[in-house]
């Protein structure tokens, strides 16, 4: 049974658990506010280390500053968990983002990003925002899970955001 819990900085640990790996066979582009596809056929691997310290930086840096996770865990294991970000976002202030949003291979597909989705919405809705904002990776699967959560693609793309992640696909979802 997967149980769903407020992660803490002590379990920063636990995202090594996470296997992140996929096969992409298609992948998204935003050409003139109009989202395009194109084939892809490649593996993406697990984490490897850099990667893995990179995303533990990230999680460290949004809980100490106020953030929170969900994890969802398999018996003690951890087999999915997003993160809401700290920072406001958005002309109105008004937009909290979902960041580090992650299932392992083998548990996708049986709603645990959903219910990790609704514990984030819920938190955001709770802290006053009116939208939670997604830069999503390009690819099918996450844009899909995304899509199929309520999100809509954004005109009003965050400057920042865009900046850090250029080929990432932005959205929001209405709280």
């Amino acid at each position: 049974m997967i149980t769903y819990q407020v992660m803490t900085e002590e379990q920063v640990g636990k995202l090594r658990e996470i296997d992140r790996s996929e096969h992409i066979d298609l992948i998204y582009e935003i050409q003139h506010g109009e989202i395009i596809e194109l084939r892809a056929d490649h593996e993406c691997p697990s984490w490897d280390e850099d990667l893995l310290h990179e995303m533990e930086g990230k999680y460290l840096l949004e809980l100490r500053n106020g953030g929170m996770a969900i994890g969802a865990f398999d018996a003690d294991t951890l087999v999915g968990f997003g993160v809401l970000a700290h920072q406001w976002r958005g002309e109105q202030q008004d937009r909290l983002q979902v960041d580090l949003m992650y299932v392992s291979r083998n548990y996708r597909r049986q709603g645990i990003g959903t219910q990790i989705m609704r514990k984030l919405a819920e938190e955001a809705k709770q802290r006053g925002a009116k939208y939670l904002y997604i830069s999503s990776t390009e690819t099918r699967s996450a844009v899909s899970f995304y899509k199929s959560n309520g999100s809509q693609l954004t005109k009003d793309v965050d400057p920042e955001l865009f900046k850090k992640e250029p080929k990432d696909i932005h959205m929001l979802v209405e709280l």
